[in-house]
């Protein structure tokens, strides 16, 4: 088995354990959708895959282990306790940790490396995959009814839009987006 696979399998275990903090859900409606991207901005624009899709596996794991707070700061030592573990390169060891603690939107961090960006980018390109998330977030959590969550999610869909930085990320997304904005009308 190969580090991304090893990886893959730590996060699906951690996502599955009964003190998960958000259950298994994440793990199919946004690690792997979040990885998906991450991995065909690699094969477009470069940068370290390797690296890349280790980092999107683990890009969130700080929630699932401790919450939403400060998860990329957990997430980062949880990544790097587990790469050592496994005897992962220090220096890929730094860069994986970076694009954790970076991949955050609402941080507004300075994203050095294009691995960085692609972490930040995929992330949030896979909101366009988990519309069903968006609603059951608004229902649950925030306790909305049917209008306002109708509008929250449509809002939420138009500014994550907004924050997709490369031109290849809205080509992969335009036709759910606008499937998206057409449904939410």
């Amino acid at each position: 088995m190969g580090i991304v696979d090893e990886i893959k399998t730590f996060v699906e275990q951690e996502c599955n354990k009964p003190t998960s903090k958000y259950g298994y859900e994440p793990f199919p409606y946004h690690f792997t959708p979040t990885v998906k991207y991450a991995g065909q901005l690699a094969d477009v624009l470069g940068g370290d895959k390797e690296v890349i899709l280790i980092a999107a596996w683990m890009h969130d794991i700080g929630s699932i282990v401790h919450g939403r707070d400060d998860h990329h700061i957990t997430g980062a030592r949880i990544a790097e306790e587990k790469l050592k573990e496994l005897k992962y390169p220090e220096e890929k060891i730094e860069l994986v940790k970076k694009c954790i603690l970076n991949h955050r939107g609402s941080q507004n961090r300075e994203r050095k490396s294009l691995e960085e960006q692609i972490i930040a980018e995929a992330d949030t390109m896979s909101t366009f995959d988990n519309l069903s998330g968006l609603f059951k977030a608004a229902f649950v959590y925030e306790h909305l009814d049917q209008k306002e969550a109708n509008t929250s999610v449509k809002e939420k869909m138009k500014r994550k839009w907004n924050q997709l930085h490369f031109e290849k990320s809205k080509e992969i997304l335009k036709p759910k987006y606008e499937a998206a904005m057409l449904l939410l009308e």
